[in-house]
């Protein structure tokens, strides 16, 4: 395991892994604990609407990857021409590589149906399991666990594979693994689809600035 980080670190080393996976699976003792720092996220009213279901199966891991792979190649159809020739080399995914899919899921119903600080902003119980990702990134990086989320699938075919009941979500595919390093530069502005914006951009004094 790396030497455990400060948090100001972890944020910096964070990556969305895709290549760099060993191979092997994460170890249950610390897949827990990353999954118990997910859990300790903030949540509006407490409602803690979120669950972690742990996909191993070979045969259920490759299904989705297979899924996967037909919709990056509807996206990538559907690019100009330039566009195109910079995502073909981008690698957006790492099911198999990782061994160990963590779908989050949500639970809108969670908490009842008055939840405190939920009035009048609904949208803070799905930003609520969004934080339980966040935890989830920055803890396994501090243990030098790579973390990818795929994004390219349809719900209702997540849904189905994992056996969602009614009334629960999925939110991410997070692909979760041991990684031979990560990398000094995220994949995105490594191959030129898109550079980071700097922080003077981003920050508003007073009233937003255009």
């Amino acid at each position: 395991m790396l030497a455990q980080p400060g948090i100001y670190d972890v944020i910096r080393q964070r990556r969305d892994v895709r290549a760099e996976f060993t191979g092997e699976l994460v170890d249950d003792q610390t897949l827990l604990r990353i999954l118990d720092a997910a859990h300790r996220a903030p949540s509006v009213g407490n409602s803690q609407p979120w669950d972690f279901v742990v996909v191993r199966d070979r045969g259920r891991l490759a299904r989705f990857a297979t899924h996967v792979a037909r919709k990056r190649t509807k996206f990538r159809d559907a690019l100009p021409p330039e566009r195109a020739r910079v995502f073909d080399p981008i690698k957006i995914e790492g099911i198999i590589e990782s061994g160990t899919g963590v779908v989050v899921t949500h639970d809108d119903g969670r908490g009842g149906p008055q939840v405190l600080g939920r009035a009048t902003v609904p949208e803070t119980g799905l930003y609520s399991t969004i934080l339980a990702i966040q935890n989830l990134w920055l803890a396994a990086t501090a243990e030098g666990v790579g973390v990818g989320w795929v994004s390219f699938y349809d719900g209702p075919f997540l849904t189905d594979l994992i056996e969602l009941p009614p009334g629960i979500r999925p939110v991410a595919w997070l692909c979760v693994g041991p990684v031979h390093e990560f990398q000094q530069t995220p994949d995105l502005e490594r191959f030129g689809w898109r550079a980071r914006r700097p922080l003077a951009e981003a920050v508003h004094w007073e009233r937003f600035r255009r």
